[in-house]
């Protein structure tokens, strides 16, 4: 499964807002808690992709010791001024990717997460990122993958089937209208009409124990498409 060169580095080049599906703070306060619950203690945490820091400003809450790390320049400017805005004094910001992140770390994490960015990722370089996580992870750590594309779900998104106004008829006209390109993508991991791709959770399950981590999974609250991957030691 190849990927189109920095195609993705080139789209958030110059975002200044993560890709939440809603930027009220009621929103991402609902979506923090969540995410919360399954990081589930802990007191150090690194957080990989931290965008402009809507989320990593509410785990700031309950954590002594926080690093956000995300390769946008542009990113990172709104994630300061928002931790500022904030009053959060124990979070550092990181520019870095996937690959340079490593050579800038000198302290390990309880907990080592990403939200909505490992799409963008191959599965060897989901592969690596365990790897490389696992060096920078305490005894009783987790890594936690939150909003991963399910590329078994995302195809039912798309034709409407968790949709509030969902019915028989919407549903067979979008099946009629998309599905060889639907079934397409989502055979070849790479959905059309997003950045990125969907990885089936049995596949990234089969990484982490690889490297001698068992994992669960389980549905986002808020994405019907997606799912979270908690890893931790056997």
């Amino acid at each position: 499964m190849s990927k189109p060169k920095n195609i993705w580095k080139e789209f958030f080049k110059d975002k200044k807002h993560g890709g939440h599906r809603c930027s009220s703070e009621g929103f991402l306060a609902m979506e923090a808690r969540e995410k919360l619950y399954h990081l589930d203690g802990g007191s150090t945490l690194l957080d990989f992709g931290c965008g402009a820091a809507e989320l990593l400003t509410y785990y700031a809450q309950k954590y002594e010791q926080l690093v956000g790390v995300d390769f946008s320049q542009s990113m990172l400017e709104e994630a300061s001024k928002r931790i500022e805005r904030k009053k959060c004094q124990n979070i550092d910001l990181i520019l870095a990717d996937h690959e340079t992140l490593w050579e800038n770390l000198d302290t390990s994490f309880d907990r080592i997460t990403a939200a909505g960015v490992i799409q963008y990722l191959t599965f060897q370089e989901i592969d690596a990122f365990i790897v490389n996580s696992s060096k920078y992870l305490n005894k009783g750590g987790k890594i936690v993958l939150f909003d991963l594309l399910d590329s078994r779900l995302y195809p039912l998104w798309k034709i409407g089937l968790f949709s509030r106004n969902a019915s028989c008829l919407s549903i067979l006209h979008k099946i009629g209208f998309e599905f060889r390109t639907i079934i397409s993508a989502s055979l070849k991991n790479h959905p059309k009409d997003i950045l990125g791709f969907a990885h089936n959770p049995y596949k990234v399950e089969e990484i982490a124990n690889k490297h001698g981590f068992r994992m669960i999974y389980v549905r986002s609250m808020y994405y019907e498409y997606k799912y979270h991957a908690i890893m931790f030691r056997a």
